[in-house]
């Protein structure tokens, strides 16, 4: 028999106030805000997941940690089913909501941490992470839930923003990123995904990089930041090198451009 994980031993071991509260605090309020967002709702990446996913046949689809639901909307008429699964309610209320003025009826909410999946092993032809993974607190148990439920063959694509394989600019990304975020855990280098991945069981079948530019305004407001940590990124931005400014390219707004990584793999 297949078997099924539920999410009772993650909750139940957590904390009140634990890391899943944090995560839900900064982005429940705001859910909203990520489905208008352009840096979500647009990317080159989603061409490639289109192309990937419309090779299969009336496809299940895993939208993981699926936010506002932007990759589900974007296979929803390629897919026989697409679960869009968050650990927010209220990001899932949005889903909800968009994917019945969308008028996509095979489309379904459900909720839960990555880390233990509620679904029956081999249940998936696709599964696909976009913007996710930085906030999971165990990426590795989180890709061999994703590999568990996956069926042999099957797609796994995992896009995310890329630290650095130097020290000083991992350094400075992952500040500014704590900084403007608390539910931030760590953006992984692309080294460290391929390790992951594969210790996990997934065989990476391609990998690219692309450069995101962030309007830092925006950036600031889609989290609804403090201003005292607001002011600590803009003053470390001032204070670093100029090979940090270089590489983050930051301009005298504040805005500035990163990495993201774009990864596929198979079961």
């Amino acid at each position: 028999m297949p078997r099924t994980r539920g999410c009772s031993a993650m909750r139940d071991s957590g904390r009140r106030g634990g890391h899943s509260d944090v995560v839900e605090r900064q982005f429940g309020g705001q859910a909203g805000a990520y489905l208008s967002s352009q840096v979500h709702a647009q990317g080159a990446e989603f061409a490639q997941l289109r192309e990937r996913v419309a090779r299969l046949d009336a496809p299940r689809v895993l939208d993981l940690g699926c936010g506002a639901g932007h990759v589900s909307f974007q296979v929803a008429d390629l897919a026989a089913e697409v679960v869009a699964y968050d650990l927010s309610p209220r990001m899932l209320e949005v889903v909800g909501e968009a994917t019945r003025e969308r008028g996509f009826g095979n489309i379904r909410t459900v909720q839960g941490v990555a880390e233990s999946l509620p679904f029956a092993d081999d249940s998936f032809d696709v599964v696909c992470s976009r913007f996710s993974a930085h906030h999971w607190r165990d990426v590795g148990l989180a890709l061999r839930e994703a590999r568990r439920v996956l069926k042999p063959g099957g797609l796994a694509g995992f896009i995310d923003v890329a630290a650095s394989e130097q020290p000083l600019f991992d350094s400075f990304l992952q500040t500014v990123e704590m900084l403007r975020d608390t539910s931030h855990v760590r953006d992984y280098a692309p080294s460290e995904w391929a390790q992951m991945v594969g210790e996990a069981g997934l065989v990476v079948t391609a990998s690219s990089r692309q450069r995101l530019r962030l309007d830092f305004d925006t950036w600031i407001a889609r989290m609804r930041t403090p201003d005292v940590m607001r002011d600590a990124i803009r003053h470390l931005q001032q204070q670093v090198g100029q090979e940090v400014r270089d590489a983050f390219e930051i301009g005298d707004d504040g805005s500035f451009t990163t990495d993201m990584l774009v990864l596929w793999a198979t079961k």
